[in-house]
Formats: structure tokens, C-alpha cells, sequence
């Protein structure tokens, strides 16, 4: 490890390999892609972006504050963290309603990061404060109904399911470290076991190839990291001089083959992209059209 905390050796890809695909963005932290293959993003002043497959921008809606996570739903509805506000809806129409502000008693302070699994359950982080171990993780069933389901954790972040969704990956930042959990059949998630550690400096974004590899987007160190089924750890990409990878946040597979990866620069004002040459994990709202049998619900 040196001394940016980045694995000591080469990259997997040049950084030259990524291109910009959108620009004009207001400091993208996430995206997400609906099931039309159109690219979603939020921006720092609360804009929700629709890109389409040439990279031209809509603004569909303004929550007016900082947007987080972004997911979409069974119904191809989207999801917005949004700390100021709770988790946010917005429809293809820009009609915005705020979902939730609490997951029972629990009133979220900071919600970051959501995804769905194939029943329409939710999982979202809420990050607590910084260095103050109060982050938990999140489940809401699709009547609505949240709970907690794990924590405290160190500023819990990003998220990603496993494909048969027994497993949840979750970024702890506080601590440079991936976490893992089996999802038990009561929706109530085990005890955490740590899946990687040294994760660049400050990881923020988790996806999944449709081979099992978690790559991981590093804030601090304008960085990815991909950590194989086998949990072996690799550079994936570096940015020296944090331009086509600047603070990358998160990350979503997409293109006409599913073997394009997306990345979100919240220190810039772009969203670039790299042929992968392997496919994505196919997320929740993209395997409806597969007509994959949904696992059902525990509760």
C-alpha cells in the first residue's frame, strides 16, 4: 500500500481508456439507469438528470438540495436519497413526493444509498454523521414499511446484492473497508463480516459484474478497485490527475451490451465511461423485462 492508500501496482486499464459521455452536470454523486437504457444523475443543488444514449441532458426535476443515491424501482420509478429531504420519489414526469423520513422510530440523518431487490424490498444506508459511528442500514418493504435492520456502522455507504440477493455488500468509509451480510429470510440482515479492507481512501460506490467482481469507487483517491469472487483485490483504474476519474462516487453498468461502465465525478461536472469487456449484474428493475422469477418477500 502506498502512501495515497492505493495498491502498489499498475492499474488494470489505463485511465486513458475511459472517455467523458456527459458534461454540464452540477457535481454528480450517483446515477442509475431505468429499464429504456436512459442514464439517470443527481446534482449538488438538488437536479435530477435524464441522459439519453448520446449523452444530451434533461433536467426532469429539482428536489433543491443535495442529491445522494439514486435507484429505481420494480415499477421503474426512481429513488432519491436526498439527506435534506429523506428518500424521495420521482416519477418520468418530474412529479417528486418524499417516500420517507424514518424507517420506524428511527429518523434517518443522512440517507445515501438505496437498491432493490426482485420483491420490491428497499435497502438504504443511512451514513449517520462522519467519525461518529452512527450509521445504520435500512430495509423498507414495498408497503412502505421500514425498519433497521444493522448497525452502528462507520458512515455506511454505498450498496450492491448479490445476484441470488442472499448477500448485501455495504461500504463502511469510516473505515476504508466493504462489509458484508447475509440477508436472513425474516428481512433482518447477520452479523457484518468484513469482505475487504484498504479500499483506497474514502470508498464511496459498490456494482457488480455479472461474473461476481465488486468494484469499488474511492472518493478520496480517484480511484476503483475490483475484488473478485475469490476476494482478491486489484487497481482497477487511477486518475493521477483526477480528471476523466475525479472523486468518483458511483458507478452503474449500462450500453446496448450491458459491458459499459458509468462512472459519477462529484468532483467534476461529468459523467465518463469504459468498455469493460464483461457484462454487468443485471439490478432489479432491469430483470423484469427477463421475466426472472421474483424471490418473494418475508414479510
Amino acid at each position: 500500500m502506498d502512501e495515497s492508500g492505493r495498491l502498489s501496482m499498475e492499474p488494470e486499464i489505463p485511465i486513458e481508456s475511459f472517455k467523458i459521455f456527459a458534461t454540464g452536470l452540477d457535481h454528480p454523486e450517483c446515477l442509475a439507469f431505468d429499464r429504456q437504457g436512459f442514464l439517470w444523475a443527481g446534482g449538488e443543488a438538488g437536479q435530477i438528470y435524464r441522459i439519453d444514449p448520446e449523452g444530451k441532458l434533461t433536467t426532469v426535476a429539482n428536489l433543491g438540495a443535495f442529491c445522494g443515491g439514486l435507484a429505481f424501482s420494480l415499477l421503474d420509478v426512481l429513488f432519491v436519497c436526498c439527506p435534506a429531504l429523506g428518500v424521495v420519489k420521482v416519477d418520468g414526469s418530474g412529479e417528486v413526493s418524499v417516500f420517507a423520513t424514518h424507517a420506524g422510530e428511527h429518523k434517518m440523518i443522512c440517507p445515501n444509498y438505496g437498491v432493490f431487490d426482485s420483491a420490491g424490498n428497499y435497502y438504504v444506508t443511512d451514513s449517520g454523521n462522519w467519525r461518529k459511528n452512527n450509521g445504520y442500514l435500512l430495509r423498507f418493504t414495498p408497503d412502505g414499511k421500514g425498519r433497521v435492520i444493522g448497525g452502528p456502522f462507520g458512515y455506511a455507504n454505498g450498496l450492491a446484492l448479490s445476484v441470488d440477493e442472499n448477500f448485501l455488500f455495504m461500504v463502511e468509509s469510516n473505515t476504508n473497508r466493504v462489509l458484508r451480510f447475509e440477508l436472513k429470510p425474516d428481512g433482518l440482515a447477520g452479523e457484518p463480516e468484513v469482505y475487504a479492507e484498504e479500499c483506497g481512501r474514502f470508498p464511496d460506490g459498490l456494482t457488480l459484474d455479472a461474473e461476481g467482481n465488486l468494484y469499488v469507487s474511492c472518493y478520496a483517491s480517484d480511484d476503483i478497485h475490483r475484488i473478485t469472487p475469490m476476494r482478491e483485490k486489484t487497481l482497477f483504474a487511477w486518475d493521477p490527475f483526477a480528471i476523466l476519474l475525479g472523486s468518483p462516487t458511483n458507478m452503474a453498468f449500462g450500453g446496448p451490451d450491458f459491458d459499459v461502465l458509468y462512472v459519477a465525478n462529484l468532483a467534476r461536472t461529468t459523467i465518463t465511461r469504459v468498455p469493460m469487456g464483461r457484462q454487468g449484474q443485471l439490478l432489479a428493475n432491469q430483470r423484469v423485462k427477463t421475466k426472472l422469477r421474483p424471490r418473494p418477500s418475508p414479510i
